[in-house]
């Protein structure tokens, strides 16, 4: 019962400490990377907790900066799904919440669709969707589509939110992207020798923060990653060793505000000069 209570947000646990190392890293990612509220958390024992322990920081940070009439863009990713346990309801006036990128196929928890109607039910908020895929077949595909008035409608409110709710994914097999086969694995081989480090709202980007030449990138329906930068609060939860490389070219992109990680990774992070 208290299982299903958490799974539904009706009950929430929370540890309101935190060790000086982990105030120390966030001054050190502050003064590195000009991040105006970086949030550190305990790397727990056990790394497969590390989502977890993340989403639940996450979902405080974004229910703090909710407010009336505001209008917060969502990505995609089981972070930003387990996020939504933490998020504290209250009476919201006025709140949308806008799609950034195209969807999965199918049904699935970390679908963006999900994540979005699920965040805008909490605050009985307006939800906007881009209806199409995150990846089209060819470039021609993607055009024709981003041509139609309903993409072209979706994309406005997309570049217009106050706030962005975003992840990040790495470029290996395991990663989520690839394991639940929306990236095959020749694309796989090819993003890495692109140099691809991982990708933020579909874009797949390379160590210095900048768009790798590759297909998928002129296949990609989704806001842009230059696009942020016009975002009043960007902000990113993500952890993980294996997302060291993308975090920090994500960070030199300069277009992240609250990035909420936990205390190995931001370790890993700066352990490289900007």
């Amino acid at each position: 019962m208290l299982a299903h209570a958490r799974q539904r947000g009706i009950v929430q646990i929370r540890i309101n400490s935190k060790v000086a190392n982990c105030i120390e890293l966030e001054h050190r990612l502050r003064d590195a990377y000009g991040v105006s509220d970086p949030i550190v958390v305990p790397t727990p024992p056990d790394p497969a907790l590390v989502p977890q322990v993340i989403a639940a920081a996450a979902g405080e940070a974004l229910s703090h900066r909710i407010r009336d009439g505001i209008s917060v863009g969502v990505g995609w990713g089981r972070t930003l799904q387990l996020s939504l346990r933490s998020v504290t309801v209250r009476p919201v006036r006025g709140m949308s919440v806008v799609s950034l990128l195209g969807g999965l196929t199918r049904g699935s928890a970390i679908n963006i669709y999900e994540i979005a109607s699920r965040l805008a039910a909490l605050f009985d908020a307006e939800c906007y969707y881009i209806a199409a895929p995150v990846f089209t077949d060819t470039e021609a595909t993607r055009d024709l589509l981003m041509r139609q008035s309903i993409l072209e409608d979706a994309f406005t409110h997309a570049r217009d939110v106050d706030a962005a709710f975003v992840s990040v994914g790495a470029v290996h097999k395991d990663a989520t992207i690839f394991r639940i086969g929306l990236v095959g694995d020749d694309d796989l081989r090819s993003l890495q020798k692109a140099g691809a480090v991982g990708d933020i709202c579909g874009h797949w980007i390379g160590a210095d923060g900048q768009l790798v030449d590759h297909p998928l990138n002129s296949r990609v329906i989704g806001l842009a990653p230059e696009h942020l930068r016009d975002v009043d609060t960007v902000i990113l939860p993500s952890g993980g060793l294996d997302k060291v490389p993308v975090l920090r070219a994500v960070l030199r992109l300069g277009v992240v505000d609250v990035l909420i990680t936990d205390e190995k990774t931001a370790e890993a992070i700066l352990a490289e000069k900007p």
